[in-house]
Order: structure tokens, then sequence, then C-alpha cells
């Protein structure tokens, strides 16, 4: 474990005995209004501190068993089971840094909110909107694992299961939390179906994620608003180019467009396209101010060139790397089936590392 992290975790459990101490003074149990204050404090960092009296039994114990294992004195059988239990406590010795870890991370409050998810075919031409497609099943896959609703606000349709673009709102409790590590270019190595020499090509798809925002997050003023309705274009529906259902929104300060042309009625056309609006507002407004830290949604997805990556697809070696975290898995149809729990795992604890490395 991170010395500072360990650090931190000894002085709050240190706190909490302390407050313990403090919490049977009588002359602390006269005074209410310091009652509550330390009460709550206590409370606050309770499971914290019991976790970390578990991990020191187990260091302990661990202890004791290294010296049975090293006692050339001890029986085969003892020393069978002291292996046993070893094991046993190293594997909970794990569990229990996972935990404090998660505790100890600051919280994004954004986490729990729905998300906007648009992709967009890179480089590689139609191989690329292939991808895009299979990208975009993947994600509607893992947000289905999650009990998540996806809704396409905006797609351009290239055939074959391909997209130039799609842009989806992903509705429930803790979308963007799941999906925002997304942001980046996505590179596949394959050979695409028009190959007829068998040749592996790299292509590229870009991602970005952006939190849905509430109305009171943001103030739109009806004024700065252009909105034009045409007809939908798409396959199938008696509604489909004979009436103005699709509807295009210009936020004319900022110079923001969504269209949505999803729904039959314009009206939801309308909601819909003024969600993502805002969303796009907001978020464009937090890349201005983070422009320092790289954290633009221009910098998340780069320019789409193929050594712009986060993650590489290779289908002929059935793997799947993110290079982000190095962590490579071998399970590429599985991963394109919506199984992204390991990946997100390890961009998380990544994250809480460097959180709680910067608080320390």
């Amino acid at each position: 474990m991170d010395a500072g992290l360990l650090k931190k975790w000894e002085l709050l459990a240190g706190r909490y005995d302390e407050l313990t101490t403090q919490l049977m003074d009588p002359s602390v149990i006269g005074q209410s209004t310091l009652l509550v204050k330390l009460t709550k404090e206590r409370t606050e960092i309770e499971s914290v501190a019991q976790l970390f009296h578990r991990y020191q039994e187990i260091l302990k114990q661990l202890d004791e068993a290294a010296h049975l294992l090293a006692d050339p004195s001890a029986g085969a059988e003892l020393q069978a089971l002291a292996s046993e239990e070893s094991a046993q406590l190293e594997a909970e010795r794990g569990q229990l840094e996972a935990q404090v870890l998660e505790q100890l991370t600051p919280k994004d409050p954004r986490d729990e909110k729905n998300v906007f998810l648009e992709i967009r075919a890179g480089t590689g031409g139609d191989e690329a909107a292939l991808f895009a497609g299979d990208l975009f099943r993947m994600y509607v896959k893992f947000a289905e694992r999650h009990k998540l609703k996806v809704e396409i606000v905006e797609a351009s349709e290239t055939g074959k299961g391909g997209y130039k673009t799609v842009i989806a709102v992903i509705e429930g409790k803790g979308g963007y939390g799941l999906f925002k590590y997304e942001s980046g270019v996505h590179r596949v190595q394959r050979v695409p179906v028009t190959e007829a020499a068998g040749r592996i090509h790299t292509s590229t798809v870009t991602v970005a994620v952006m939190p849905e925002v509430d109305e009171v997050d943001v103030q739109i003023d009806p004024k700065d608003l252009r909105i034009d309705t045409f007809c939908s274009s798409g396959a199938g529906g008696q509604s489909v180019n004979t009436t103005y259902s699709a509807v295009r929104i210009t936020h004319i300060p900022t110079g923001v467009v969504v269209s949505c042309q999803d729904e039959r009625s314009q009206l939801k056309n309308r909601t819909k396209a003024m969600r993502t609006l805002r969303a796009r507002i907001v978020e464009a407004e937090r890349e201005k101010q983070e422009a320092e830290i790289a954290q633009s949604r221009k910098a998340q997805v780069g320019t789409g060139d193929r050594s712009e990556k986060i993650r590489t697809y290779n289908f002929p070696q059935n793997r799947v790397t993110d290079h982000r975290v190095g962590v490579t898995l071998h399970k590429l149809e599985q991963v394109l089936a919506g199984d992204m729990d390991e990946l997100v795992e390890a961009l998380r604890a990544q994250r809480d590392h460097a959180a709680v490395a910067e608080a320390s």
C-alpha cells in the first residue's frame, strides 16, 4: 500500500480513537453542541477506522504465520495450515486496501448523473464507421448490465451497422461514473470486411462523454436560440421525409448546434435536443476553465489520429489494451459484448490513487 495513503488511514483511525475517548468524558457529555459535533465527526470516520483496526490485526497474523513458516521445527501439517491461512489473510488484506482506497477518494458529484455519449468515426473511412457501430453496441450492452437505459439522440448511419456519428443519452444512477473514462481515441486493428487481400488495417473512433446538467445548472435565454425543423431521414416509417419532426437548435452566443430526429414527435425531439444543448454548454464552459490541465473535450478526443489512442482493440490477437493503465485483456469478444468492468475498475483505481495522493 502507498505510504501516504497508509499514513492518512492511520491518522484517521487515531482520530477516531481520540474522539471515542472524548465522548466518554463527562465534561463533553454536558455540552450538547460539542457532543453533537464530535459524534458527527466520529460517525463520518467510523467505517475507515474499523477497517484500519482489522488491517492491523491482519498484518499481525501474517507476521505470525510467516514466523511459523520459517521455523524448521514446525511440523509439515502445521506449516500447511499456516500457508493456507496466510493466503486467506493476503486476500482479505487486498480487499481492505481496495475498500479504504475507495472510501478515502474524494467523490465526484457528477458521477451519479445521466451521461451523453458521442461517438464519431475518425481515421479509416468505412472501417472506422463500422467500428463506431461496434463501440456503440458495446456501450449499450455495458449499460444494460448496469441497469441503465440508452436512447439515441442523433445518428448518421452508413449502412451495415456503421455510424459516422451517433449521440446517445444514458440514463440511470451512476451513469457518468461508469462511462467517464471512455473519452478519447479508440483504435481498432483488424482485417476489414471490404479488404480482399486480407491485410490488417488500423482505424480510429473518437468518444466524448458529458454529464447531463439540470435546467437549474445553466440558464438559457430563449432569445439566444434559433430553432429549425426539418424532415427526418432514415429507414422506415410513414413520418420519414413527410413531416417536420426533426429539430435543430443553435445556441447563438456559443455557436453550439444540436439536432435530434430520433422521435416522430417534434416536441419529444425538441426536449431531447435541449437536454443535449445544456450539457454541451456546461461542458464548453468547463473546458474553457480547465484548458490548462488538458481536460477540454478537444483534448479528450484529439484529432482522431492513430497515434492518439487511449485503447486498442486488436482482433488478430484477441486483445484489448488500455494504454492509460497498461492493462491488457485477451478477451476481445467478451469486452465488445459489454464485459468492460475489469477495464473500468482498473481506471477507477488509478484515479483513486491519484486523487488520494493529491489530497494527502
